[in-house]
């Protein structure tokens, strides 16, 4: 399916590298993605297996980090423009202090629609070998890494909308698309 995708040129040949969106690394082939699991806001754990069936775009930040700061408004508007289409945006926090500092950065920034998830002790991150912060994962509904990007994006511009749609296309009518 994504090397259907990919020549049938859904995915724009040249995304802008002042958008960061240029270093999106799309695979020719899924790969197996680690199991991993993050905790929701109330402290859940919730694992890799509560996202099957959707698509996921799965962003590592931290409230120390001037780039991840910088991108967290696009992922809130990207998670309102796909939430429709069955994908759902996770932004994983690396902050070790966990919920507090996030929860506040959340108050002073007015983040609202974007759910707060926690990796704490990075052992998401670990598994999937993210290089540095932000680093965001696709994963597609089967639950495989189909593209990458180390380094902050503008997740909110049309080709960027456009590249996760094509990339995690809507499932068959009928299908479970539930937000986690």
């Amino acid at each position: 399916m994504l090397g259907a995708v990919l020549a049938a040129g859904l995915i724009p040949r040249k995304l802008r590298a002042a958008d960061g969106l240029g270093r999106l690394e799309v695979f020719p082939r899924p790969r197996e993605a680690p199991d991993f699991s993050l905790r929701d806001a109330k402290g859940e754990e919730v694992r890799a297996a509560a996202f099957q069936g959707k698509g996921l775009v799965l962003n590592f930040w931290a409230t120390w980090c001037p780039p991840c700061v910088e991108e967290m408004p696009a992922l809130e508007k990207l998670r309102a423009a796909v939430m429709d289409d069955g994908i759902v945006v996770v932004a994983a926090s690396q902050d070790r202090a966990g919920l507090p500092v996030v929860q506040n950065f959340y108050d002073r920034n007015g983040i609202a629609g974007l759910p707060i998830w926690l990796d704490p002790r990075g052992a998401a991150g670990r598994a999937f070998g993210i290089p540095g912060l932000p680093t965001t994962i696709i994963l597609d509904r089967q639950g495989r890494e189909i593209a990458r990007l180390v380094g902050a994006a503008a997740w909110d511009m049309p080709d960027a909308i456009a590249a996760v749609r094509n990339l995690l296309p809507r499932p068959p009518a009928g299908a479970e698309t539930t937000e986690t």
